[in-house]
């Protein structure tokens, strides 16, 4: 791990903060669900992936929705029936190659199914589902990095507060707080999402984009 850190360098913001994400398109009011921070210490890559939990929650209401369409129709219309395009190489006008796929539209059946699954998850969006996601985090040894995933309630729109799931996630490793220290009784529930929906139009839901 650290013979790859010695050789794969990380470009680090001054704050030392390795940023894969830009927040151009978020706003003070934006609703944040998810994003990636690296740092490094004693001589190790850390990476954090933080979810909000509310990003939980949304992921939650999916499933459930997946789950209660049902199996839909086993049409595989993004790989199978489509059309392939050529392109003329070389100066023989015989030789070409694949340049792009046309996916051919999905059948009947499969349209019905994803606007039967859409249908379910707008209502469970709209109702919410009842579920509580509490703080928690883990880590893992990867052969570049050790990787921590934390579910904690920050808004990330910007690199000073992304700096501060850092400093959370830097500050848990080395067993110097805890999650229920830094958020007591802390829960997201049915009674947060349905609270944040009444309040924020969709604009504000949005998520870091990748730098160029």
């Amino acid at each position: 791990m650290r013979e790859y850190h010695r050789m794969q360098q990380w470009r680090l913001s001054d704050g030392g903060l390795f940023i894969p994400h830009a927040y151009w398109n978020m706003g003070p009011e934006s609703l944040s669900y998810w994003d990636d921070v690296g740092f490094i210490l004693n001589g190790r890559r850390i990476i954090v992936w933080w979810h909000h939990p509310r990003h939980i929650y949304g992921e939650a209401i999916s499933s459930m929705a997946w789950d209660e369409a049902g199996d839909g129709p086993r049409d595989d219309w993004l790989f199978e029936g489509g059309t392939k395009g050529y392109k003329m190489v070389g100066k023989s006008s015989k030789r070409k190659k694949l340049s792009s796929f046309t996916s051919r539209a999905p059948s009947e059946a499969q349209t019905q199914h994803y606007a039967k699954l859409q249908k379910i998850e707008e209502r469970l969006t709209r109702d919410g589902i009842d579920l509580e996601v509490r703080p928690s985090w883990k880590w893992e040894r990867l052969s570049w990095a050790m990787g921590v995933s934390l579910v904690a309630p920050f808004e990330v729109r910007n690199e000073k507060e992304l700096a501060e799931v850092a400093h959370l996630a830097r500050e848990l490793i080395l067993q110097k707080t805890t999650l229920t220290q830094e958020f007591p009784d802390f829960v997201y529930d049915k009674a947060s999402w349905l609270r944040e929906r009444a309040v924020l139009a969709p604009a504000h839901h949005t998520a870091p984009e990748v730098k160029a």
